[in-house]
């Protein structure tokens, strides 16, 4: 159930000179959040953001009522959320859209699982990641970046499993762009999922098809209102139809897109 709430920022650390992660907590009890659904942060103080700005949930702690939000600074409104200091409260409208598909703990536990990110892209495969290991399953993380310096958060994600990493210049891991890693190359994986720019998911989406490998991707489409009324956030359906990102969404199957037409 979506609520309203006012969550009082109890970190704030700087990543990189365009990321931070910060840290909220909340006095009511959180409602249930699934890995891949978002939140939406009003912007106060502002005079050139109106709109709320919907952030990918990066984690979740249950037991103290707290998320973290992994934010590019991209623009004004991003920029402001990041000014944030310990002790301020943000307005957040949570959780919005639909998650990824957990496998069930009756499947098999050895299943080989892909998380495939690029940029901040990463952010939802964070939260994801340890619901499958909750789960009995050890996931797989392939991670894209421009250069090493871009690579964010890599002690936190190899606590959860194995980390594959490319570069576009090679300063880190493998050179080139995800797609490229030979991980892809040897044995297909049973079940993929992805989130970072589209043509990343788009090719990882061609990828999963002609390996016959069930995969999910979570879009990052333009987003203003965060709950299918402005129709901002539209992207087309294998039968042509437009579905809004982020009430259908953010995360889709790939057969349920026209990618793959």
């Amino acid at each position: 159930m979506k609520q309203i709430l006012d969550m009082k920022v109890i970190a704030n650390e700087r990543l990189h000179p365009n990321y931070c992660l910060l840290r909220l907590a909340s006095e009511k009890r959180l409602p249930e959040i699934f890995p891949g659904q978002f939140v939406e942060v009003r912007v106060d103080n502002s005079p050139t953001t109106f709109l709320r700005r919907p952030i990918s949930i990066h984690d979740v702690h249950e037991e103290r009522n707290e998320i973290d939000l992994l934010i590019q600074l991209v623009g004004d409104g991003t920029r402001k959320i990041a000014e944030a200091c310990p002790g301020d409260t943000l307005n957040i409208l949570l959780p919005l859209g639909n998650g990824f598909t957990l496998p069930s703990s009756q499947e098999n536990p050895d299943m080989r699982l892909l998380l495939v990110g690029g940029g901040v892209g990463c952010a939802p495969l964070l939260y994801l990641g340890a619901r499958l290991r909750e789960n009995g399953f050890k996931p797989s993380f392939l991670i894209g970046a421009r250069s090493k310096n871009d690579l964010l958060r890599l002690d936190a994600f190899s606590r959860l499993g194995e980390i594959f990493i490319t570069t576009e210049d090679g300063s880190e891991g493998e050179k080139g762009y995800v797609t490229n890693h030979s991980i892809l190359c040897g044995k297909p994986f049973d079940r993929i999922y992805t989130c970072g720019p589209k043509p990343m998911m788009m090719a990882v989406a061609r990828y999963a098809a002609k390996q016959g490998v069930d995969c999910e991707v979570s879009l990052e489409n333009r987003m203003a209102c965060g709950l299918g009324a402005c129709l901002c956030c539209v992207e087309k359906d294998r039968e042509g139809h437009n579905v809004c990102v982020c009430k259908e969404g953010p995360v889709f199957n790939i057969n349920q897109l026209s990618w793959l037409s």
